[in-house]
């Protein structure tokens, strides 16, 4: 009797938890079920695999990532000059398809966002149009650079998978915030501070990765090619050593602003060419220009060259490189090179197919506020992956510059073509320069005239 009575208790406490775990999903109609409505901790989320729920979208989007990443690197040795313009042209067209379909889901603060964002691409690519031949030049010489060293493509695919599987930790963390009940402020709050963290482990690996490219093409260029007899014994592994110890706390601590301050220094020089004769508008934006600049000086991503050369802390570094480039004038070459820039947009275009990719099978599944929070998440999964693959042609463009700035006869004897070029290019700009410069004297000196010859 007490066995019967004990049995029918525990199939009654079984029955209990299956229909609290069965309430806690969505139906495939994607209607709100009444699992809101009751507590759910963060022991049920583990314990009863709500989490599994949102693992596969994350899946999805960490596997397109890494597919797309891999893709561009392999299709950059060949076709660099049409995957680059594709790139630069297809963004803003993406962006802005991405508003419509967040329109029509009734996501307007998406909406705006995306649209915002596809305005600002198309004036950004209209303000620097005249730069882009010169950028995909220099992205050419990069590439090519990268595909000479298999070793330090194969360093890249190895970050990425490193990244990958740091993912896969992360994104267990990610679905149980998007499966628990908390207040949706609360949810997007946890979310920003695990996307952060995404963000600043993307950059670290991303920079520990320029650290290893930039010291290989540094040795390459200095020793004359990667076959010299000057060579140094296993230079990757070496590189690699140093990265990651000696180092690393440099490449932490310039993870944090560089990437933030190198955005907002385009977009204000972007913004800067294209104001006219509005002198209002000009001083304002001349104000942040000269502030973002002074910023540069001590975060810029032409330290981590240093640091892999020359083994200096990072602020020192930075402003090493860029007194380099000012006592020089090859500042005046770097101001015009929007290379950085159209790795980002790769990097962006990249995110936001893996965020599509995923958000688009979060709303078949489930049609409500979770489709964002899969989705903006996906897309920085994306975007990290894709800017792993793309840093080793940064790195590239930027030991180069360095290379060129400390002895430009390294770049003669790598490529004498690509060495005229670039001075010829240097000239241009430095004459443009100098031609302003009169023309703000002038207009300055016609202004005071102006002045003295009305009474007071």
């Amino acid at each position: 009797m007490n066995d019967s009575h004990s049995s029918s208790s525990d199939s009654a406490s079984m029955a209990a938890i299956d229909q609290n775990v069965g309430r806690s999903r969505r139906s495939g109609s994607g209607d709100q079920t009444l699992a809101t409505d009751i507590p759910r901790h963060w022991h049920d989320i583990f314990c009863h695999g709500l989490t599994e729920d949102y693992w596969p979208m994350y899946g999805l989007g960490g596997g397109v990532g890494t597919l797309l990443g891999w893709a561009w690197l392999l299709l950059l040795g060949s076709q660099a000059n049409h995957m680059m313009k594709i790139s630069v042209h297809i963004l803003t067209t993406y962006l802005a398809v991405v508003s419509v379909l967040c329109f029509w889901s009734e996501q307007i603060f998406w909406g705006v966002t995306f649209a915002t964002g596809a305005a600002l691409q198309f004036l950004y690519v209209i303000s620097v149009i005249d730069r882009l031949p010169f950028t995909m030049l220099v992205l050419q010489k990069a590439v090519k650079m990268v595909w000479s060293l298999p070793e330090v493509m194969r360093v890249s695919y190895a970050f990425m998978l490193v990244m990958l599987l740091w993912m896969g930790l992360w994104s267990f963390g990610a679905a149980g915030v998007v499966a628990s009940n908390i207040n949706l402020n609360g949810r997007w709050w946890l979310l920003v501070v695990l996307s952060l963290s995404l963000f600043w482990t993307g950059a670290v690996l991303c920079n520990t990765v320029h650290v290893i490219v930039s010291g290989m093409v540094f040795l390459v260029l200095i020793h004359g090619g990667r076959e010299a007899a000057s060579m140094p014994a296993n230079p990757l592994m070496k590189s690699l050593r140093y990265s990651v110890t000696k180092s690393f706390g440099s490449i932490c601590y310039g993870s944090l602003f560089t990437a933030a301050i190198r955005t907002l220094r385009w977009e204000i020089r972007g913004l800067r060419s294209k104001i006219g004769k509005n002198e209002c508008l000009l001083c304002c934006v001349d104000f942040l220009f000269h502030l973002v600049e002074t910023l540069v000086r001590f975060f810029n991503k032409y330290a981590y060259v240093q640091i892999a050369v020359h083994g200096k802390s990072f602020n020192r570094s930075a402003r090493d490189a860029w007194e380099l480039f000012q006592s020089t004038g090859v500042e005046a070459l770097v101001a015009y090179d929007c290379s950085g820039a159209v790795l980002l947009m790769v990097t962006l275009l990249g995110g936001l197919i893996s965020g599509t990719c995923s958000g688009v099978w979060t709303h078949v599944k489930w049609n409500d506020d979770r489709v964002t929070m899969v989705g903006s998440t996906a897309m920085l999964m994306g975007m990290v992956l894709v800017g792993l693959a793309m840093v080793a042609v940064e790195s590239a463009v930027t030991s180069i510059y360095i290379c060129y700035a400390e002895d430009p006869l390294l770049i003669h004897r790598w490529d004498a073509e690509f060495f005229n070029q670039l001075s010829e290019a240097l000239h241009q700009r430095l004459q443009h320069r100098s031609s302003r410069a009169r023309e703000v004297l002038t207009h300055n000196r016609f202004n005071a005239g102006i002045q003295e010859t009305v009474p007071v």
